[in-house]
């Protein structure tokens, strides 16, 4: 029975890990720039795209819903770099909920004309990372991989405009160009894990291991530790519970988060008590 459970579980778990990886890091800089529902924003457009696909006969694993997909988040990824401005008159975050409430009725507006529509919804949220195989590993963590490897090259400016946008523009770089570059990377992220975990379970690897590393504090790199550590023990527990009860995957990797961020919420509060 165990050996049967490891067989079946050993690659959506490296998923778990690859997805851990690139959202962790991700959402450091979300929660510095103040644009928490930006993930969900763009994975709703890629959503969007995507069920613009499937009403033309496309399904979701294939390369013209994911074509569909990737172009919506980069024309998203446009406008959010677009509505950046020296001085905010307007909340960026007002910004962002305006384009996921647009994307979300577009999404739902597509599927009541497309048959089965309802299903192609529910896999857009929840994903289907039970299915994943051996092969998907290994193409999303090499595409992360360039991802990571541009965001590397691209630190300084990535950094500067997160944390300190006044002294970017100051210093002269574009800061508007640069949030597309970031914006049109996170959105091929985005699109990528979309079709693979779904909308609720991005949303939660890139915000939550984010919150938990803000919560203990540190440098960057402690944050990244901390944050790449707890999306690990959560996947492990999430992905063993959704297989040992047989329960949706991406529904239960989602809970788990919640209660864990919860309970280290109450350790850190407890640990800092005089």
């Amino acid at each position: 029975m165990l050996s049967d459970l490891l067989a079946l579980l050993w690659a959506p778990f490296l998923m778990c890990l690859v997805l851990t990886g690139i959202h962790a890091y991700l959402g450091v800089h979300v929660l510095a720039r103040e644009v928490v529902f930006v993930d969900i924003a763009l994975a709703q457009i890629a959503a969007l795209g995507a069920t613009a696909a499937f009403l033309f006969g496309h399904e979701l694993h294939t390369w013209e819903s994911y074509g569909a997909g990737l172009f919506a988040t980069l024309v998203g990824a446009l406008v959010l770099s677009l509505t950046r401005s020296r001085e905010r008159r307007v909340s960026q975050e007002a910004v962002i909920g305006v384009v996921y409430a647009a994307s979300a009725a577009g999404a739902v507006l597509l599927s009541d004309r497309a048959p089965h529509g309802v299903e192609h919804i529910r896999a857009m949220l929840v994903g289907s990372l039970l299915t994943v195989g051996g092969e998907d590993v290994v193409k999303v963590a090499i595409l992360y991989g360039l991802i990571g490897v541009l965001h590397w090259f691209c630190r300084r400016p990535f950094f500067l405009i997160s944390t300190d946008p006044r002294k970017a523009y100051a210093e002269g770089w574009r800061v508007r160009l640069w949030d597309f570059v970031f914006y049109a990377s996170f959105g091929v992220v985005v699109t990528s894990s979309v079709r693979i975990a779904g909308v609720l379970l991005v949303f939660s690897y890139l915000i939550v291991p984010a919150l938990a590393a803000t919560l203990v504090g540190g440098s960057i790199a402690t944050r990244l530790l901390v944050g790449w550590g707890f999306g690990t023990v959560v996947s492990v527990l999430g992905v063993t519970a959704s297989a040992w009860l047989d329960l949706p995957t991406g529904a239960t990797i989602v809970c788990v988060f919640g209660v864990s961020l919860v309970a280290l919420w109450a350790a850190a509060v407890k640990l800092r008590r005089p």
